[in-house]
């Protein structure tokens, strides 16, 4: 059999959550099942690590498809003509984004539909791609696989899709997260954040991942913090603006926040591993990966109670409302002041971690791929 597979998202150094889940489960995919033939339509020349196996053949398309206007020929026009050319008998997209002019039966990936619901956090050339495309993506697809029951009820609700045409196929946790040594950790502590104790908050900085409610709380959490805690901030900063400056702006104690920026994933792991907690405020999530690397790495995890938050993290976490300071403010104080609470947690991460892992992850989606094949329920 022949897989297509939309592969645009594998770029070496600059891949989000959508990039992980397609690495990790088709390097497990195309190992697993070598009697197949994988064709990996990339937009551009890929990076020879994402050519997993042998029976993997790179494509590479134009365009680049980084603007609403390339997305459109990328996936109307050059993915149709590859499935043709190739002869594929099955297509998967793992980024949400599929064609609209190929009969070739379609696992389309979908991990949230946050777009819908906080229109202000997408550029407006996205944002009026993104709602006019999913709807058609989405009752289009052969099949739909997504990343927790939450989603799957968010796609049944807004789309009025059938659920019988969904699966749910769990994220798992990057690879090498785990418990640091004391050592390591004082070692990581004196580089990034002068020795001290600190929060860590990992996100592509956008609207919706909801910064400014905690740099507000952070500050209100130094007002009593006599230990010199610092709040290490990772990820790119897409979103600088509005509510986000303004709330940095006003911060008492913004010397105590440390911009990271981006961090490779061997750098993730100390950074993340020698964290007193997690703080994960989102205010939309299909699913939430740093939960689960927080949970690898026996670091207390303080996470928002909607969407799929509640879902991945179970009593592993404090819940708070996330566009709450002052509860926020409370969990910071709770995990700094109560160490029999984070042992608790710790202990009870170690237990919610086990039902997440990329292996399984694998399994589903290619469960998933069968059954569109099939065009079986």
């Amino acid at each position: 059999m022949r897989i297509g597979v939309n592969t645009r998202l594998l770029l070496s150094g600059k891949m989000d959550g959508i990039g992980w889940f397609t690495a990790e489960t088709l390097k497990r995919i195309v190992v697993a099942h070598p009697e197949h033939e994988f064709y990996f339509f990339f937009d551009r020349k890929p990076d020879p690590q994402f050519i997993f196996s042998k029976n993997v053949h790179p494509v590479t398309l134009c365009p680049q498809a980084r603007h609403p206007v390339l997305w459109y020929i990328f996936f109307q026009y050059s993915i149709p003509r590859a499935l043709r050319r190739y002869k594929i008998d099955l297509f998967l997209s793992p980024d949400g984004y599929m064609s609209l002019d190929t009969k070739v039966p379609t696992l389309t990936v979908i991990h949230d539909l946050n777009f819908e619901h906080s229109p202000d956090n997408l550029k407006p050339s996205h944002q009026r791609y993104m709602t006019y495309f999913s709807p058609q993506f989405a009752r289009y697809s052969t099949r739909i696989a997504t990343v927790s029951e939450y989603s799957k009820r968010d796609i049944v609700d807004t789309y009025h899709i059938e659920a019988e045409k969904i699966d749910v196929v769990y994220d798992g946790a990057h690879e090498g997260y785990r418990p640091l040594t004391p050592t390591e950790q004082q070692q990581t502590r004196e580089q990034y954040a002068g020795g001290n104790r600190y929060f860590i908050f990992i996100s592509t900085i956008i609207k919706r991942k909801n910064l400014a409610t905690l740099l507000t709380a952070f500050d209100q959490f130094k007002q009593n913090d006599p230990e010199g805690t610092k709040l290490l901030v990772v990820g790119h900063r897409v979103w600088w603006k509005d509510e986000l400056e303004k709330a940095y702006k006003q911060m008492v104690h913004k010397e105590d926040v440390v911009f990271v920026g981006r961090a490779e994933p061997e750098v993730l792991i100390r950074l993340l591993g020698s964290a007193t907690a997690l703080v994960y405020p989102s205010l939309y999530e299909g699913f939430g990966i740093p939960i689960l690397e927080a949970f690898e790495a026996d670091v207390p995890v303080i996470t928002s109670n909607c969407t799929s938050m509640p879902e991945v993290a179970g009593d592993a976490a404090i819940l708070i409302e996330p566009t709450n300071v002052e509860s926020m403010t409370d969990a910071l104080w709770q995990i700094e002041k109560d160490s029999a609470l984070r042992e608790q947690l710790i202990a009870n991460g170690r237990k919610q971690r086990t039902q997440f892992n990329w292996n399984n992850t694998a399994d589903k989606l290619w469960q998933s791929m069968m059954k569109t094949l099939n065009r079986t329920i």
